[in-house]
């Protein structure tokens, strides 16, 4: 069952639930921005803000893949896969013909939903290790990967990198896939009777069962909903970097856990919160781009990632009111007893 942790929070005098991740994930924005005012101002200039968002988009959908998955109280290790197998159908397929374009595109969905089928038959139906079937799943992704390459980059197709980087109204296309992408997750989690189902099967899969609902095919979907997104997530970046490399995926397998948890979902299953995710994806981008104006080298940054993993499992995970409790009474005379 989900902590109480994962629970909303209800902002006083307000009848919409909040949640708390949310409401933390926002306020440590702020402070970061703030922080970059005082001391690294090159990281908070508008060239440099809008240069992340395409970089956060990648993660934010990346994240919300990631999201459903935990959600079924798994994880998914195959996101670098999936993300760079996107990339490498993105630019070599087309090989810089714009009108082929559409099949790379159509290729994707199809290895999606193999691997979130692979992933999803070999986990929820035949019950393996969720850390070891992904991670043999991502280890098939990169050899698919170095067939279809052979370890060469090729150029975006004009199509695409117009499509990525281009603008409507000044507002960033990556801004836009990212907005649609949290539309559609959020509204089918919050606003459907099947995101309500999906959200108690990963609270409780017995209850579930117990109830009629069909706990092996939510686990199923959540690996497939999971590769659309890693995959979508793929083609933007493809279409952000000029000649992407097919290892760009590596950069996000720890930040998509880490927004998931930093936003507030418990990696027991369970409640997800969509719009906190997104939030911690923008925080985890632009605490990037603040430890690149410091001058922080780049082994440091990814002790910074894992720490900021470290701390969202800590707030979200540990019951600290327990904790409290047991200092307090630790405090009180007495409380220590002698030895007999």
């Amino acid at each position: 069952m989900a902590s109480e942790a994962s629970e909303p929070r209800v902002l006083r005098g307000s009848r919409i639930p909040v949640s708390r991740g949310l409401v933390t994930m926002l306020v440590a924005l702020a402070a970061l921005l703030l922080l970059g005012v005082l001391i690294a101002p090159s990281s908070v200039t508008p060239s440099v803000l809008l240069g992340v968002i395409p970089f956060a988009a990648v993660l934010g959908i990346a994240g919300l893949g990631q999201m459903l998955v935990v959600q079924q109280a798994g994880i998914d290790l195959s996101v670098p896969g999936a993300v760079s197998l996107a990339i490498v159908l993105a630019t070599h397929v087309p090989n810089g013909d714009s009108g082929r374009l559409w099949i790379a595109v159509l290729l994707c969905i199809a290895f999606a939903v193999l691997g979130g089928l692979v992933n999803g038959v070999l986990v929820g139906v035949l019950g393996l290790n969720a850390v070891i079937t992904t991670l043999g799943t991502n280890g098939l992704m990169f050899g698919a990967i170095l067939v279809i390459s052979g370890g060469v980059p090729r150029t975006t197709t004009p199509l695409l990198a117009s499509i990525a980087n281009g603008h409507v109204l000044g507002v960033p296309h990556t801004l836009i896939f990212l907005l649609l992408a949290l539309l559609l997750v959020a509204v089918l989690l919050k606003r459907s009777v099947a995101g309500r189902r999906f959200e108690g099967v990963g609270a409780s899969p017995a209850a579930s069962r117990a109830m009629g609902l069909r706990v092996r095919t939510h686990k199923v979907g959540a690996y497939i909903w999971a590769q659309l997104l890693y995959f979508l997530a793929g083609i933007v970046l493809a279409g952000v970097v000029a000649q992407p490399t097919a290892y760009l995926g590596n950069n996000y397998l720890l930040p998509s856990v880490a927004v998931v948890v930093l936003g507030g979902t418990s990696l027991l299953g369970g409640r997800g919160f969509p719009v906190a995710t997104v939030v911690a994806a923008v925080f985890l981008t632009q605490l990037e781009q603040f430890s690149l104006a410091l001058g922080i080298p780049y082994a440091a940054r990814t002790l910074m990632q894992a720490a900021a993993f470290v701390i969202g499992v800590a707030i979200y995970t540990i019951d600290w009111g327990r904790v409290r409790r047991w200092f307090a009474a630790r405090r009180r005379p007495g409380a220590v007893r002698a030895p007999a």
